[in-house]
């Protein structure tokens, strides 16, 4: 992904996966799925959890709406994300609409990449974003913005490696699961 100024902090993660691109593709493609973790509640999420909603192309293709509503410590958090890239099997990519109602990041553009290598694929999983604008949710946001956005990718790939396994060891010793990539 180009730079944006938009979003001027960035984290991924990254993994190989012992699955073809289109396969890889076609389970992160519904985003229920890829964002599950955000359905339970974790420490991360500070107990909260998030409804998602889809339109009825389902994120699934360039201008599909997404919609995520949740509470957290009695604020109410909510976001909207907009389809911006959809590629399969290669590519798919969304960014907020408006400025979310997030307590420890702004907006953000985030998705992820699939590159075929011998027996699998490589995911890269990536989050561009900024700080929340003001108040507690930007101090916040100084404290905890990075892991936060670490977590998410990270948690986005380990979900996929979970489900997918990592391609058997080349002959050439380098260790095909490869975690984090900064």
């Amino acid at each position: 992904m180009d730079a944006d100024a938009r979003f001027p902090l960035h984290d991924r993660s990254e993994v190989l996966l012992a699955a073809d691109a289109a396969r890889l593709f076609a389970h992160l493609d519904d985003h229920r799925r890829l964002s599950s973790h955000m359905e339970k509640r974790s420490l991360m999420t500070a107990g909260a959890s998030m409804r998602i909603e889809t339109d009825d192309s389902n994120g699934q293709a360039v201008g599909s709406v997404i919609r995520m509503t949740g509470r957290v410590l009695g604020m109410q958090l909510s976001l909207a994300e907009i389809v911006t890239a959809y590629e399969p099997p290669q590519r798919k990519a969304w960014e907020t609409v408006g400025e979310p109602q997030l307590l420890v990041i702004g907006g953000y553009r985030m998705g992820f990449e699939i590159n075929p290598v011998p027996d699998g694929s490589r995911l890269v999983v990536f989050i561009d974003y900024r700080l929340p604008a003001k108040g507690l949710s930007l101090l916040l946001g100084r404290v905890l913005g990075g892991a936060y956005a670490a977590w998410c990718t990270r948690r986005m790939a380990e979900d996929a490696r979970a489900v997918f396994g990592v391609p058997n060891p080349t002959s050439n010793g380098r260790p095909l699961d490869e975690d984090r990539q900064d």
